[in-house]
């Protein structure tokens, strides 16, 4: 680790406070969050009685510590709502986890400072600086540019190994054995897991296409969108996250029905997935063999992987049911041990984090949370116009919430941008304007 580390992400904050005092509030909370996500370095610094100072906390600390600044009237000016609710709940249920297990009120508030930091600000700032279609637009339009940045770092990477990271900040921060597959590397950049580079690269590519054929935006600095379409599409499938690639399939088949039949249902049909993918796997109705029995038709590796998951989430689904409510509260006590009392487990997917530290409340607060802007598009946009002109934006980034769902139901890839498109969709209140001639974007 070099200073190049301390500072990235202690510097930050005036980084951050710079880009609210030059931007409007807006355009500083997309450049802040994606700019942060995409460069800092996977570092952790230890603050007594507060979250650790990572890239996560410095993004939305610094961030909120600039709206302060510069937009102070507009942050105090929000107001709860009803879709405010799931998040609350989702944050706020480790003071109650951890009071029911005897770990104490100081470890409660302590855990659910974090989950405010991770879950809670992104999707806060989301409410208030990215509620309308112009908003929404501004932010799909952002994680398209971000995937086309990544361009570069992640051919670099393919071809000489994930070194970007140990180049510009002295360390690697995880294995190379994670790191190559199909006989070759996948890139990290400056992300926690290749996995994730892959999820970012796949949802960036299908924002893309969504503007382009729904006719959103045409062309970015006088580039028409195949020209930047296409090459990230083909780095991201080279990126070889096939979970990604396989939900980036889905989302563009979503896209093309819902185009065709002008309706809703694909995307209501998307959203049952993953409550029912987890209410069959803790009620135990479903094994999962046929999961594993398709993974081996593409690979005996990814079947044993597959499998091996199968058989952890059972093991850990039967020990979250011990205490079923707020779940078995932090220090990894919702884990398997063995007879020695080593611990055997494998936890993976995010819902099964949550469901073995915070139980059913925090497991019901999470998809509540990323199924709420789904209800909130239908009931404000016309589902006619969502593969159309300026409510596109829109709908394309539900969607991307939708598939990060599905995702979580496999990873645990904690990603603020998400989180901030939650945020903005669930406080959309006004229909779309009139859908008139597509506009290029010239960065104004």
């Amino acid at each position: 680790m070099n200073f190049t580390v301390y500072v990235a992400l202690f510097g930050w904050p005036l980084v951050a406070i710079c880009l609210c005092a030059a931007l409007p509030p807006r355009r500083a909370v997309i450049t802040a969050f994606i700019a942060a996500w995409l460069f800092l370095p996977m570092a952790s610094f230890p603050i007594p009685g507060l979250p650790d100072w990572t890239k996560m906390t410095a993004t939305c600390i610094s961030l909120l510590l600039g709206l302060l600044i510069f937009d102070f009237h507009r942050l105090i000016s929000f107001r709860p709502a009803w879709v405010d609710a799931p998040i609350l709940m989702w944050c706020l249920c480790p003071i109650p986890s951890s009071l029911m297990n005897d770990l104490g009120l100081y470890d409660g508030l302590s855990t659910s400072l974090g989950a405010i930091v991770t879950w809670g600000l992104p999707f806060f700032i989301g409410r208030i600086f990215l509620k309308d279609i112009d908003g929404l637009r501004e932010l799909a339009i952002g994680i398209f540019l971000g995937g086309l940045v990544y361009i570069p770092l992640c051919l670099f990477e393919l071809r000489m190994s994930p070194q970007l990271h140990l180049i510009v900040y002295g360390y690697t921060y995880q294995g190379y054995e994670h790191s190559h597959r199909f006989g070759g590397w996948r890139p990290s950049v400056f992300m926690e897991h290749g996995l994730m580079v892959g999820m970012w690269m796949c949802m960036a590519s299908l924002v893309g296409v969504w503007l382009w054929i729904s006719g959103a935006l045409r062309s970015i600095y006088g580039i028409a969108m195949p020209w930047m379409i296409v090459p990230l599409m083909a780095t991201a499938i080279l990126c070889k996250s096939t979970g990604a690639v396989i939900l980036m399939a889905t989302g563009l088949v979503l896209f093309f029905l819902s185009r065709r039949y002008r309706t809703p249902k694909p995307f209501y049909l998307i959203a049952l997935v993953a409550p029912l993918y987890i209410l069959l796997r803790v009620t135990g109705l479903w094994s999962g063999a046929a999961l594993v029995e398709a993974a081996s038709a593409v690979s005996e590796e990814r079947a044993a992987s597959l499998r091996t998951r199968m058989i952890q989430e059972d093991q850990l689904s039967a020990r979250a049911l011990q205490r079923p409510i707020f779940g078995w509260g932090g220090w990894g006590r919702q884990r398997v041990r063995d007879e020695s009392g080593s611990d055997v487990s494998i936890t993976d997917g995010l819902w099964i984090l949550e469901f073995g530290a915070r139980g059913l409340v925090g497991v019901a607060g999470m998809l509540a949370t990323l199924l709420v802007p789904l209800f909130v598009l239908a009931r404000t946009l016309p589902p006619h116009e969502w593969t159309r002109g300026a409510a596109a934006p829109a709908a394309a980034l539900t969607l991307v919430v939708l598939l990060y769902l599905l995702d979580c139901i496999a990873n645990a890839m904690i990603t603020p941008i998400y989180l901030l498109a939650a945020g903005g969709i669930a406080g959309l209140k006004l229909p779309a304007p009139p859908v008139g001639e597509p506009e290029a974007f010239s960065g104004s």
